[in-house]
């Protein structure tokens, strides 16, 4: 797998492209409906271009720039070449077909991602799973799934985690709730496995790792899971994921991305340190459960 640098996704190369062309939409004081009816389409189409949910027809983009007063050829050219950049499908295409929709969108955000930020509480995040522990985790998702599914499914976690061992990376920051350490998914060994797995990967200098402890009692994060991704480029806010058992939402709006900043910083304060989640996994290790095999 190619290791391209944080926010060269064409997943946030549409995001981009779709900004820029609201913008300049609206300095031309034009609606949706009229920049649709200049390129053949519906205002809905237009909707969804701008927010990055569709693909761009090169033909598409050119005659929008030239309604929108975009006569600049540097400018121009530089519009079109993010087309390009937009429609590259990326690795985890050639998946799509043991992948649901919502979720490769989701793929193409982390890939794109500086920052991830993620509290989980019944499994441990996908970024930081072993291929044992994914299979376990999958197969319980997916029952009558065939091996080679489950396989495949298994290979799209493991090579999303490769981007976290290279120069450049993103930086992750993961909070885990006690339960899902202690929760034996696929059993003692492949327990024992991931935990010496979370072990080994909270040394490395840009995964921080923090347990939400049982001791604790409520915390700010009681709704659930959730994950909070961070883009290189200014000009894009963070998108907050939230898995649902059949679909996710994705927030980008300031007012609904705000309580889950507030959420992950109260999380982090009052986890364990990194010092801290290193005791508690040895102390875990050294259970009889574990301690024995």
């Amino acid at each position: 797998m190619s290791i391209d640098p944080p926010g060269s996704g064409s997943t946030v190369r549409r995001i981009m492209l779709g900004a820029s062309l609201r913008r300049l939409r609206e300095e031309r004081d034009l609606t949706r409906e009229e920049a649709g009816f200049h390129i053949r389409a519906s205002e809905s189409k237009i909707s969804r271009m701008e927010l990055g949910r569709v693909g761009f027809k090169t033909r598409d983009v050119e005659d929008l720039l030239t309604l929108y007063g975009v006569v600049d050829d540097a400018e121009r050219r530089q519009l079109l070449e993010m087309v390009r950049e937009a429609n590259t499908p990326g690795w985890w295409h050639k998946f799509g077909e043991v992948l649901p929709g919502w979720f490769v969108t989701f793929i193409g955000l982390e890939e794109a991602a500086s920052v991830i930020r993620t509290y989980e509480v019944q499994f441990v995040p996908g970024l930081l799973q072993t291929s044992a522990y994914a299979r376990a985790v999958i197969r319980l998702g997916f029952p009558d799934a065939a091996d080679d599914e489950i396989e495949r499914r298994v290979h799209v976690r493991m090579q999303r985690q490769e981007r976290l061992a290279h120069a450049g990376g993103p930086r992750l920051w993961a909070v885990i709730d006690e339960a899902a350490l202690r929760r034996p998914i696929g059993g003692p060994k492949i327990m024992r496995e991931q935990i010496e797995h979370l072990l080994d990967v909270a040394r490395l200098p840009n995964i921080t790792l923090q347990v939400m402890p049982f001791r604790f009692g409520m915390h700010a994060a009681e709704g659930g899971a959730f994950t909070i991704l961070r883009f290189p480029e200014s000009d894009l806010s963070d998108v907050v994921y939230v898995e649902q058992l059949w679909g996710a939402l994705y927030l980008d709006k300031r007012e609904d991305i705000d309580p889950y900043l507030t959420a992950m910083e109260q999380l982090c304060v009052e986890s364990t340190t990194p010092g801290g989640t290193r005791d508690l996994l040895d102390d875990l290790l050294r259970e009889k459960v574990y301690a024995d095999l």
